[in-house]
């Protein structure tokens, strides 16, 4: 029976020498200390030894316990170290680039607008997106009975308070505080009642641009918007202007620039036409001036605007402005 002791102990000596990892001592433990293990069996046959040997066997046992237990975690101690050892920092190795975030498109086409401008002696004007009746219609010479009053087409806070349906108010304001001459861009977020679909949002961006002072005219709006668009699109670029109407500006006009993707040939873009509708712009209306304090006998000014989503799905060749805030990653990774 004391010889069964010594060949458990030779028969883990030679296991334990041949385990590598975690899981394997733990398959050892098992083998030798668990429940149904070896040691455990052993044990178990302390009633069928000769009563003359038996405490020689129980201490002998007792011992070979001891020691598998005081090896299984010296080995398990050495093989933490190991992997301790591996975890480590090799400063030799190469290094690994973060991942980078970049613009959303409208802020790129944003900025660039506002670079553009600013280049061109403008200043750059905000103004709040929960607005009054009076900075947002009124002051504009649009009164009670005007279409842009609709329901549907602005979102009402209260009757006087209302989500801007423009920037243009912003031009109420700085003309309010600045004396002319005045030259500045007002860009930012406005807010219509518009069902979603490809070419039309609730939420979408403004850019309203206004010069004032003396002896200001139609032909200088003309000027500053081929500047615009030749240094937004290209030098290729044409512009041209068509007779419209706008409540704030007297003459109004409308226009457009070539079609960016056919070059004026005429393209499913631009329906075969050669050119793309931009948005508005005029000579400021007097009774605006009047609203904000100012001399329409002495001054005259220009303003115009445009969107800037529209901007920059004709620059990026985008044909849904629901991709802009959609917030997918396929499409926001290629800007």
């Amino acid at each position: 029976m004391l010889q069964k002791i010594e060949d458990i102990k030779t028969h883990f000596e030679t296991e334990i020498n041949k385990v590598k990892d975690r899981s394997g001592l733990e398959e050892l433990r098992i083998k030798f200390l668990g429940r149904k293990g070896m040691i455990s069996n052993t044990f178990a046959l302390l009633s069928e030894v000769p009563a003359e040997i038996k405490p020689q066997f129980g201490q002998g046992l007792n011992q070979l316990k001891k020691a598998v237990e005081q090896k299984l975690k010296e080995t398990g101690a050495k093989m933490g170290k190991t992997d301790s050892k591996k975890a480590q920092l090799d400063l030799t190795l190469p290094g690994r680039s973060p991942g980078r975030g970049g613009r959303h498109p409208l802020l790129a086409v944003a900025d660039e607008i506002k670079s553009i401008f600013s280049a061109l002696g403008f200043s750059i004007e905000d103004g709040p997106e929960i607005e009054t009746d009076f900075y947002n219609f009124e002051a504009l010479n649009i009164p009670k009975s005007h279409p842009a009053r609709d329901m549907q087409d602005t979102l009402y806070i209260t009757e006087d308070i209302v989500l801007r349906t423009h920037t243009s108010p912003v031009q109420i304001r700085v003309m309010e505080k600045q004396k002319p001459p005045i030259r500045m861009i007002a860009p930012g977020r406005v807010y219509r009642r518009d069902t979603p679909d490809a070419s039309h949002s609730p939420f979408f961006h403004q850019v309203e641009g206004l010069v004032v002072g003396e002896d200001v005219s139609f032909a200088d709006l003309k000027g500053i918007i081929n500047a615009f668009a030749h240094r937004m699109f290209g030098s290729d670029i044409k512009v041209r202007f068509r007779p419209s109407f706008f409540p704030f500006t007297e003459p109004s006009a409308e226009y457009d620039f070539s079609c960016v993707f056919c070059h004026g040939k005429g393209c499913n873009v631009c329906k075969g036409t050669g050119w793309m509708e931009i948005s508005g712009a005029g000579m400021v209306h007097p009774n605006v001036f009047e609203a904000a304090g100012i001399d329409s006998e002495k001054y005259t000014g220009y303003a115009f605007g445009m969107g800037i989503d529209r901007i920059a799905m004709l620059k990026y060749n985008i044909n849904d402005i629901r991709l802009f805030f959609e917030n997918d990653l396929r499409f926001l990774n290629q800007f």
